[in-house]
Formats: structure tokens, sequence, C-alpha cells
């Protein structure tokens, strides 16, 4: 057993060994779990793709006159303004105000609000267009301004569901093409979408969130941010295979960190036809050794996550629920999968690369002393089902 306490001060006097959840399936092979439970204190995991449920908090500070600001667009996407007075929330997935390509190509939208976070990311400046109906003390109506991220007090990433533990495989059944949040699907099952970083990703290394939970410190597009709390949607209760590996999308994490202290290289826009914006992101997060058991659970290894084959075409709109089947991550990552003996072609939404070199980046960091680990002060529900919409008449 060690303690999380113990491995920073290995970390602090740069004797720790950390790998990343690629590296440590061969060294666990090589010295045998027990040995290696030993020497290893730290695993790395990431992930890098589209995460829809993010967005911002941004302050502006105080316009003179002073403004409580009631509407607002950023590039002309509509951020949200029912806080305070300079505060505005902006979601990822917010579409840009008549935009021209979606009024010219309907469905073909070309910008919202991840790509005004990867703007903000990279320093460039925005135009901020602001409303309100005036009061005694925030006498002004109406404000048009330019600003970068170094103009603001704050930029918060504040993301109510990342990292998804594992996800569906997209599929189409019907005559017809469709288009999906998991990309285009060809009609007959000619190919399928996921979205995933499989072996790399962090909740199916620690499966049971034995060291991942409220408080917990993560890599976030380069900065030093934290697990605020159960992601929405978290489902960790269903069916589970090989190390507690889950069969669907089970737990996810909501994330917050510092936007001024990311690399645009990980904070990206995403345009998806027919669906509409998303942000891709990248994620890591180091998982302590404790003990074997942990070891273990870091050797998972793409073979053995399996995920579920849905129909997007009629099941999923439906809520049907019903699976085609399943494939494992080595056959996805490979390009085609074998359906009931149908080959069908397979492409991911998600950057393993990218993840590869997010472990890596995180690896650095927490072997020079520069990123320690953090315990959390609370755990992540380990017992929970997500419940379908009430509808009224």
């Amino acid at each position: 057993m060690k303690t999380i306490d113990q491995i920073n001060e290995k970390i602090s006097s740069g004797k720790a060994l950390v790998l990343t959840a690629e590296e440590v399936i061969d060294y666990v092979d090589k010295k045998g779990l027990e040995k290696a439970a030993k020497e290893v204190d730290v695993v790395t995991t990431a992930t890098f793709g589209p995460m829809c449920s993010s967005g911002c908090f941004l302050n502006f500070g105080h316009s003179k006159p002073k403004m409580r600001i009631t509407e607002a667009w950023l590039d002309d996407v509509s951020a949200y303004s029912g806080i305070a007075a300079v505060d505005l929330f902006l979601g990822a997935t917010q579409l840009r105000a008549n935009d021209p390509a979606n009024l010219e190509y309907p469905g073909d939208f070309r910008f919202g609000g991840g790509h005004v976070m990867e703007k903000l990311v990279k320093g460039e400046e925005i135009q901020l267009f602001a409303l309100s109906y005036g009061t005694d003390e925030y006498p002004r109506k109406e404000l048009r301004t330019r600003f970068t991220i170094d103009d603001l007090n704050q930029a918060m990433m504040v993301n109510p569901r990342n990292c998804y533990q594992n996800y569906n495989v997209a599929i189409n059944t019907s005559d017809k093409a469709i288009h999906t949040y998991l990309g285009y699907l060809k009609p007959h099952m000619k190919n399928c979408g996921y979205s995933s970083a499989g072996q790399l990703s962090p909740l199916l290394n620690d499966p049971y969130f034995r060291t991942i939970g409220i408080g917990t410190r993560i890599w976030l597009a380069g900065a030093q941010g934290h697990v605020y709390s159960e992601g929405t949607q978290h489902a960790p209760t269903c069916e589970r295979g090989h190390l507690g590996v889950p069969s669907e999308g089970a737990g996810t994490l909501a994330l917050t960190g510092d936007m001024k202290k990311m690399l645009p290289e990980f904070v990206r826009g995403v345009s998806l036809k027919g669906y509409g914006i998303s942000l891709s992101l990248g994620v890591g997060i180091p998982i302590p050794i404790l003990d074997e058991q942990m070891l273990l659970q870091t050797t998972i290894r793409d073979r053995d996550i399996k995920a579920q084959v849905i129909d997007y075409s009629t099941d999923y709109p439906e809520r049907n629920g019903r699976v085609l089947g399943s494939v494992s991550y080595e056959e996805l990552r490979s390009g085609s999968i074998d359906l009931n003996g149908t080959k069908v072609e397979a492409g991911g939404l998600s950057s393993y690369a990218g993840a590869v070199k997010i472990a890596n980046i995180l690896k650095e960091e927490i072997r020079s002393g520069q990123f320690l680990l953090t315990s959390p002060i609370a755990p992540l529900p380990a017992e929970q089902s997500m419940k379908a919409m009430k509808e009224t008449t």
C-alpha cells in the first residue's frame, strides 16, 4: 500500500516512476504485477475529443457608465447573462445568430460557442455586443466593444459533463444517410462512428472511482484544474466486464480550470454537419498507484474494452436502446469492425494520438515536480442510474 502523500514526496524529490497508461501495459508484462506495483507510482491517462457539455464563465469588469447586462453576444454567439451584472456564461454548443452558412446551407453549422472558446484561448480579439434595460445604478443600455482573454478578470472553463467512461458506437441501418454527433453515417450499415481514447481514457483506468473523485487535480487543456462534481448523466450502475469496464456510458466528470493558462492546441471548436457545434477538449488525469489492484486496473487494453453498437437511425432517436452487438476498441481503431458477420468501416472523432501526447505531457509535468496529486475530498457516486425526461400532457 502507498498513500498519495508518499507518492507526492517521491515526485517532489524527483524519484517517482511515472508511466502513461499505454506504457504501463508492457511494463507490467515484463516485471510482473507485484514488482511493478512497488515500482510504479503514477499512471497518466488522457482523452482528446468532442465534449458538448462544456462552457465558460467570463467576467468583463464594469463599463463607464456601468451596465447590468441582460442580453449579450460574443462574435454573434448568444451568451447567458442571467447572473451578476458583467458575468456571462458561454456554452460550447450555442450557435451563431443568423449564421450565413446555415442560412445558405441548412445544417452546415460553421461557428458557435466552441469556436469562440478556441479564439479566447488563442488570445484572439472577440466582439462583445450587450443590451440592458437600464437602472439607477446601472444606467447604460447598450455596449459594443472588442476584447481578448487578457482583458478579462476571469475566464473559467466550467464543464458539467466531460470524459464519458465509455460510449456508444453509432451505426445506421436505414436506407438514407444521417448526420449525428458521432459523424456522418452511411445507409445500410456501411460505416460506424465512435469517440473514445480506449485504453488511455481516464475513467476506464479507474472504473470504480477509487482515486478520481471530487477535488481530484487534473490537466485541463494545459491548465491545472480539478473535478468539481460528478458529471451530469453520471450513471455507473450498469453491466460491467473485464476489470470492471462498463458496457455503456456509465461515469462522467464535471471539470473546471483557468482558460488563461490553457494551450490552444487542446481547445478546438468543432462543426458537425447536420448536428451543430461542439468543443474538442484535451483532458489528462493522473492515477496514483496505491496497490496492486490499482495497477491492474491501469493495464486494461483496447482489446478488453467493449462498446455497444446502437442504431442511430431509429433506436437512438426513439430511446429504444436496442443493441445490435458489441465491439472492442482494438477493432474500432483498426479501421473496421465485424458486426454479426458484416465488415463495417469505422471512424473515430476522438484523437488517440492527441491523447498520447497529453498523457506524455502530464507525465513530464509530474516527473519534474510541476504537478502534484490530490486526494478526493469526496467520492463520486458508485451506484446511480439515469432517469429519462418526465413528459406531461
